[in-house]
């Protein structure tokens, strides 16, 4: 399902995402000259483990779902790249074979540069080089402070925690009522549950706890933060 032309909402979140807002137009210009586009549905394997690094990816609409599979033969999922995001690089540089799977979660859409080209842009433009250590960088803060919410915080916080980034992520404003805001990507408890490392179980218990305190509400299509302020507090409170 490839299609060449990006649309403006597409366009928009490729050029509004932190990382590649703060690159020169020059570069800019060059990456985006020699992407091209891929589209997939919902659960579509984009990438699967073993598979040699073809090309550098940033998601333009949708999810990636990164996952792994555990010695059971159950996918457990790590992450989930959303808009704006490039991910791939890693493996541009080494040459190695992709670690993890890669699946669309929703209606997805992705740009791409071929390996190939990705080292052109990098033998013209040096700028990629810092960029590319940036982001690196942030990365490994965020992999050591997520290691540390694991180790230091109860599942309530850490929950609280996740609930706000998906609200800055995939936050949908309530037309009716301005405070409440809904998270567009939807995700069953199981798959919230293996973002933090806990079962299905006890993240229902701290979701409805959470909903009893009117800082959520669950509906059957996902979750309505109706008091972000609510859910700062608790992720603030265990620190």
């Amino acid at each position: 399902m490839d299609d060449p032309i990006l649309t403006i909402e597409e366009r928009e979140a490729i050029n509004s995402g932190r990382w590649f807002s703060s690159l020169s137009p020059s570069l800019r210009h060059d990456i985006l000259r020699c992407a091209f586009v891929k589209r997939y549905k919902d659960g579509d394997l984009m990438a699967a483990r073993g598979d040699p690094p073809e090309s550098w990816i940033a998601c333009a609409k949708g999810a990636v779902r990164v996952s792994s599979t555990a010695v059971s033969g159950k996918q457990v999922t790590l992450t989930y790249v959303e808009p704006g995001i490039w991910f791939g690089d890693v493996a541009m540089f080494d040459g190695d074979r992709r670690t993890h799977d890669a699946y669309a979660h929703g209606d997805t859409t992705t740009l791409n540069v071929a390996r190939a080209d990705f080292q052109k842009i990098l033998a013209t433009h040096v700028e990629l080089y810092e960029a590319l250590m940036r982001l690196q960088a942030r990365r490994i803060r965020t992999l050591f402070g997520l290691v540390e919410d694991l180790n230091t915080l109860p599942l309530r916080a850490r929950l609280a925690k996740q609930l706000i980034h998906l609200v800055r992520s995939y936050g949908v404003p309530n037309l009716e009522d301005g405070s409440q805001t809904r998270i567009g990507l939807q995700l069953a408890q199981e798959e919230l549950a293996q973002l933090l490392g806990a079962s299905r179980q006890r993240v229902n218990q701290e979701l409805k706890a959470m909903e009893r305190e009117n800082a959520i509400r669950i509906e059957p299509g996902g979750l309505v933060v109706l008091d972000r302020s609510a859910l700062m507090r608790i992720s603030d409170s265990d620190i």
